[in-house]
């Protein structure tokens, strides 16, 4: 009898350690990230015969090991990481202020900057995936080389006919000047099949009045599908097949906004690879970011 090989999902970006107010002055640590986030519920949601996986870069001191453990220990295949000696994880700090929250940063020796920077390792993890994610952030925190070496091998991987997402999900304060970031955005627009825009980013990216607009501008670069996001409002989904918006599920309660586009993608993705439509899929991804916003955190199960 011959046995299946499982299909794979590779998520494409940094985990971060997470450091969030515990108390006086006693912080909890934990990890996230936004494609990250989308890998974990990915595994969660999976379809049948399908693995997540990460593609990363670590390095090898205590916090990385007990970041690939955590990996492994939430249903995400670690095999795509790239270890680096020397290397450490970049790292966050959430402060809160009358509910509202605001972050400090310590990434620019993370190791995940250098995750497209090895060409072996990169067609490895290529020639093994069967379908590719990554977003904006992705982008913005590779060296320019790396950004456009991980772009040609997902444009190859479109062109062998393997699904390609991508989260533009822009932060202004990763990039040099927007002329780049929209450029990089562009460019990965060309090389994918599925997009998965928010609309406040595109509207201060892009200028967009409507998020018929973002779908349309593109539509207009190739991109087959694109499921435009727009918080609690309806997301709005344009494919070859037709348009049409669809409404969010409002939550009992609303106690944490935090990664909720990233697990409305995972359940978006995870519905299209078990077969459902594009209307289909995203009231599974709206059902899933409600439930998410109603806890504590992005990975709220």
């Amino acid at each position: 009898m011959v046995e299946l090989q499982p299909s794979r999902f590779v998520a494409i970006g940094e985990c971060m350690v997470e450091l969030s107010v515990a108390g006086e002055g006693l912080y909890r640590r934990g990890f996230a990230g936004d494609t990250f986030n989308t890998a974990w519920h990915f595994a969660r949601h999976a379809p049948a015969g399908w693995l997540s996986a990460y593609l990363t870069a670590l390095g090898t001191d205590e916090m990385s090991e007990e970041m690939l453990g955590f990996l492994a220990a939430s249903g995400i295949e670690t095999n795509a990481v790239r270890r680096i000696e020397g290397a450490s994880p970049g790292l966050y700090m959430i402060h809160l202020k009358d509910g509202e929250r605001s972050f400090s940063y310590w990434r620019e020796m993370a190791a995940a900057r250098r995750l497209a920077a090895d060409e072996s390792h990169l067609e490895e993890v290529f020639a093994s995936g069967d379908a590719f994610y990554f977003s904006g952030i992705t982008l913005a925190i590779l060296p320019e080389e790396d950004r456009a070496r991980l772009i040609d091998h997902l444009g190859a991987a479109k062109a062998r006919g393997k699904m390609v997402a991508f989260d533009p999900n822009v932060r202004p304060r990763l990039w040099p000047d927007m002329a780049t970031a929209r450029r990089a955005v562009e460019a990965a627009a060309r090389v994918s099949t599925l997009l998965m825009p928010s609309f406040d980013d595109e509207r201060a990216t892009f200028g967009d009045e409507t998020s018929r607009a973002t779908a349309a501008r593109y539509r207009a670069l190739g991109v087959a599908e694109v499921v435009v996001k727009d918080g609690a409002s309806a997301a709005l989904v344009s494919w070859d097949g037709g348009r049409e918006q669809i409404p969010s599920i409002p939550p009992a309660e609303i106690v944490d906004t935090t990664g909720a586009g990233d697990s409305f993608n995972a359940a978006y993705l995870a519905a299209r690879l078990k077969g459902a439509g594009p209307v289909a899929s995203a009231i599974a991804g709206h059902r899933l970011a409600s439930r998410v916003v109603g806890g504590h955190g992005a990975l709220v199960g």
